[in-house]
């Protein structure tokens, strides 16, 4: 068994669509904005959201899978560098979405118009969306970011503890599900108490997305709407919000071994 797999390949192409989507869920807020659709944004953001969540739910046992297969061919000194190749696959599906997101704001401009058309059915508006015409039409808002868009960030606007916070929380994110796996190798004796603590980690992540992430973009976006803040200072802030988890991904592969001996050792006070 070598490094690259076919598990390994078809893993990292299910954490590269994940980490593109939680990018582009970025740009439903200042769809919103735009629209001044707030509330019919905030559906198709919390749809998103538990989209991804759901598919990170999915892969999870593809991931376990994949050390249980190097450990019953006692081949897990590829392990380390698969589980890297996972993370480098989470920073690609960031930068893929930033690139989407121009394109994705005029997309999801028009779906959350569409949104509250169709009084809230979502299913209406996929039904509408998946159409050979309607792809045709959604083909020609495609543009790619453009250095005007750093050009209305004023550095003075930008929360650099939010950015901070961001970055941490998105890198121990990427994590926690990957280290509590490494954990198992490295404390083969604990392998099911080190497994499941990845499910306290990614929960302890979302509190903190929840609690300190979301509130203060969704007041930016309703001073927009409420004309008590600029259209351009959002975006500014957004493009920090995706540079600082960009950042985050790559920041996760320094605490991916540190984090995994972290969980190791903790998990023998619970046996």
């Amino acid at each position: 068994m070598g490094m690259i797999t076919g598990n390994v390949i078809m893993i990292s192409l299910f954490i590269l669509i994940i980490h593109s989507i939680e990018t582009l869920a970025y740009s439903v807020r200042l769809s919103g904005a735009r629209v001044k659709l707030i509330a019919s944004a905030l559906s198709l953001f919390n749809t998103m959201v538990i989209v991804s969540r759901m598919s990170n739910m999915i892969q999870q046992p593809f991931t376990g899978g994949l050390v249980d297969r190097a450990r019953n061919s006692h081949q897990l000194e590829f392990i380390d560098d698969q589980i890297r190749v996972l993370i480098g696959a989470s920073t690609v599906g960031t930068i893929i979405g930033i690139l989407l997101m121009p394109t994705f704001v005029a997309l999801f401009s028009r779906a959350i118009i569409e949104l509250s058309n169709e009084r809230g059915s979502i299913l209406t508006v996929l039904k509408k969306t998946f159409t050979i015409d309607m792809f045709k039409r959604n083909f020609k808002h495609f543009r790619m970011p453009r250095l005007s868009y750093l050009k209305e960030i004023d550095l003075k606007d930008i929360p650099y503890k939010l950015f901070l916070i961001n970055l941490i929380v998105t890198a121990i994110y990427t994590i926690g599900v990957l280290s509590a796996l490494y954990a198992s190798v490295l404390a083969p004796e604990r392998t099911t108490s080190t497994a499941m603590a990845s499910g306290l980690i990614n929960g302890v992540a979302t509190i903190l997305l929840a609690l300190l992430i979301d509130p203060k973009i969704s007041v930016l976006a309703d001073d927009v709407v409420n004309n008590r803040g600029s259209y351009a200072k959002l975006k500014g802030i957004s493009i920090m919000m995706v540079s600082s988890r960009l950042f985050g991904t790559i920041f996760a592969q320094v605490l991916f071994i540190p984090g995994a001996k972290y969980i190791a050792w903790v998990t023998q006070f619970m046996t």
